[in-house]
C-alpha cells in the first residue's frame, strides 16, 4: 500500500482529468481508426505495422492525422464537464492528461475551455498507465493531484492520487482505491440504459419494412403452414441482416449523424454505445442471418447476399449520389417482396413488383423532400453526407407525386385486367384499393409539404392513425373481392 503522505489543502492540488470515456463518451482512438478506414484505408496499412511493432504511440499519431474526428460533435459527458466547471469557478486548476494523441486532445481541451494544460501521446511516448502516473507525479508529486477516470486501466494513476473522481464503471473501484489509501471524493455514474441502446441500435422499429416478405402471400392468396412458417424465417433472417447494415451506417455516418438535430441521439452518436461495441455486434448479426438463412431455399439466400451487398454500397457510396440513392431505396423496397416469394415458392406477378417500385420509389423522395425541409429550416445548404441541395427542394415533390400517381394507375390496370378474375370471386371491390392508395399517398405529400413527416415515411405510418384505419379497410376489401359482400356478390361487380 502506498503510504499516503501529507496532504496539502484541496484548493492547491490540481485536478488532473482523463479524456476518452471520462470527459468523453467515446475513445479517440478508435474514432480516428474508424475515420481512417473510411476515409483513408491506406493509412492504415501503416498503422497496422505500428501495431505489429509495438509502437502505439506512432500509431495513434499516424491515425490522428489520417482521420481526426470533429472535435465540435464529439459527445461529452455533459455531468463531468458541469462538476469542472463548478471546480474552475472556485479557482482549481484543471488539467487534461490522455492517452489519446496531442492532435486529438488539444482541439477537445479547446472545446470545453477549462483547462490550464494538456498532457497527451506525442507520437514517441505514448501517455497511458504507469506512464501517466510517473508523468504526473514527477509534476505534482506523490499524492500531489487529484484524479478523474473511468476505467481499470488507470488504477495506477488513481493510487498514487490524493483524491479520485470515480466516472461511469470506475464507480467500482471504490472499495480497492480505499483500502489503497486514496479517499473517493466523487462518484459519477454511469446512466442506466447500456442494455437500450444496443438494443436500440439494431433499430427493430424498422424491421416493420420486413413485413412485405408476407406480400406475395396474401396476393397470391397462399396461406399454408409451411407458407407462413418459410415467410416468417425469411423475415427474421432478414430483420438480423438490415440491424447488421444498419449498425454500419450507424458508423460509416457517424460525423454527420453528430450534426443532425435528432440523429445524434442515435446510440453510437451519442457515445451510449461504443464504436467497438458496435462493430462487434455486425459480425454476430451476420452471423445469425446467415444461420438462419441457411434453412431457406437457394433463390432466397441469393437473394439475402443481394440485400446485403447493395446496402452495403448504398451505405458507403450510392446513398450520396443525386436519384442513384432513392432508386436504391425503392430497389431494396421491391426486393423484400421478391424475397418472400423466393422464400415461400410463390410466384411474384408482374404486377405486384411494377406497383411496388414505383410506390416504394414515391416513399423515397419522400423522406429525400422531408430531409430537404429540415435542412432549410437549419439555414444549411445541404444535408451532410448526401448530394441533395436545397434547389432540388422543388423537384423531389414533383418526382415523388408522379411516382405515386404512377402506382395508383398500375393498380388500376391491375384491377381491370384477367388476373384479378382468377384471384377474386368478387374483383368489383379492388376498385376501392385505388382511392385508397391515392389518398394516402396524396396526404404524405401533403403532410411532407408542411413539414410535418420529419422522418422515414414508413415510420410515420406506423404512428399514423389514418394510416392503420386505410390498412384496416384495405384488408377489408381484400376479404370482400375474396368472398363477397356477405350474401350480396354483386353489388359492385
Amino acid at each position: 500500500m502506498n503510504d499516503p503522505g501529507p496532504e496539502a489543502p484541496r484548493g492547491d492540488a490540481p485536478l488532473v482529468v482523463d479524456l476518452d470515456g471520462t470527459l468523453l463518451r467515446t475513445d479517440l482512438l478508435e474514432e480516428s481508426a474508424l475515420r481512417a478506414v473510411l476515409g483513408a484505408p491506406g493509412a492504415t496499412l501503416g498503422a497496422a505495422g505500428d501495431l505489429l511493432r509495438g509502437r502505439k504511440a506512432a500509431l495513434k499519431r499516424r491515425l490522428a492525422v489520417a482521420g481526426p474526428p470533429d472535435a465540435a460533435t464529439l459527445p461529452l459527458r455533459e455531468e463531468v464537464v458541469a462538476r469542472l466547471r463548478q471546480e474552475k469557478a472556485q479557482g482549481r486548476r484543471l488539467v487534461l492528461a490522455t492517452a489519446a494523441d496531442e492532435l486529438l486532445a488539444r482541439p477537445v481541451a479547446e472545446r470545453v475551455g477549462l483547462f490550464d494544460d494538456v498532457l497527451a501521446s506525442d507520437g514517441t511516448r505514448n501517455l497511458g498507465g504507469e506512464a501517466k502516473r510517473d508523468t504526473l507525479v514527477s509534476r505534482f508529486g506523490e499524492r500531489g493531484f487529484d484524479y478523474a477516470a473511468d476505467r481499470r486501466a488507470d488504477l495506477p494513476v488513481f493510487r498514487s492520487a490524493r483524491r479520485a473522481w470515480l466516472v461511469g464503471p470506475a464507480v467500482g473501484l471504490r472499495g480497492e482505491l480505499e483500502r489503497s489509501g486514496t479517499t473517493v471524493e466523487a462518484e459519477i455514474p454511469e446512466r442506466p440504459g447500456r442494455a437500450r441502446a444496443l438494443l436500440a441500435s439494431l433499430r427493430a422499429r424498422h424491421w416493420a419494412k420486413n413485413l412485405l416478405v408476407f406480400v406475395p402471400l396474401v396476393t397470391g392468396h397462399v396461406f399454408s403452414p409451411a407458407a407462413l412458417l418459410a415467410a416468417a424465417l425469411a423475415f427474421v433472417a432478414l430483420s438480423a441482416l438490415a440491424s447488421a447494415v444498419y449498425v454500419l451506417n450507424d458508423l460509416a455516418d457517424l460525423e454527420a449523424d453528430r450534426a443532425h438535430p435528432s440523429k445524434r441521439e442515435r446510440p453510437v452518436a451519442s457515445g451510449r454505445l461504443s464504436i467497438r461495441a458496435a462493430m462487434g455486434l455486425v459480425p454476430l448479426l451476420l452471423a445469425s442471418a446467415a444461420l438462419l438463412g441457411s434453412s431457406l431455399p437457394p433463390g432466397a439466400r441469393v437473394l439475402l447476399v443481394v440485400y446485403l451487398a447493395t446496402t452495403t454500397l448504398y451505405t458507403l457510396l450510392l446513398k450520396r449520389k443525386v436519384l442513384l440513392d432513392v432508386f436504391t431505396l425503392a430497389f431494396l423496397f421491391t426486393l423484400r417482396v421478391l424475397l418472400g416469394g423466393a422464400a415461400t415458392g410463390v410466384l411474384v406477378s408482374p404486377w405486384l413488383l411494377a406497383f411496388s417500385v414505383f410506390f416504394f420509389l414515391s416513399l423515397a423522395f419522400a423522406k429525400r423532400a422531408a430531409e430537404l425541409l429540415s435542412v432549410r429550416a437549419r439555414g444549411l445548404e445541404g444535408a451532410a453526407g448526401r448530394d441533395w441541395l436545397l434547389p432540388d427542394g422543388g423537384t423531389v415533390p414533383v418526382l415523388g407525386v408522379a411516382s405515386a400517381y404512377l402506382s395508383g394507375l398500375v393498380l388500376a390496370i391491375y384491377v381491370h385486367s384477367d388476373a384479378t378474375r382468377r384471384l377474386y370471386a368478387h374483383p368489383g371491390w379492388l376498385w376501392l384499393l385505388v382511392p385508397a392508395v391515392l389518398y394516402w399517398s396524396s396526404r404524405v405529400w401533403v403532410l411532407v409539404g408542411r413539414g410535418e413527416v420529419h422522418e422515414d415515411p414508413v415510420l410515420f405510418a406506423l404512428r399514423d392513425r389514418v394510416s392503420w384505419a386505410l390498412a384496416l379497410a384495405t384488408a377489408g376489401i381484400l376479404l370482400l373481392a375474396a368472398r363477397g359482400s356477405f350474401g350480396v356478390p354483386g353489388l359492385i361487380e
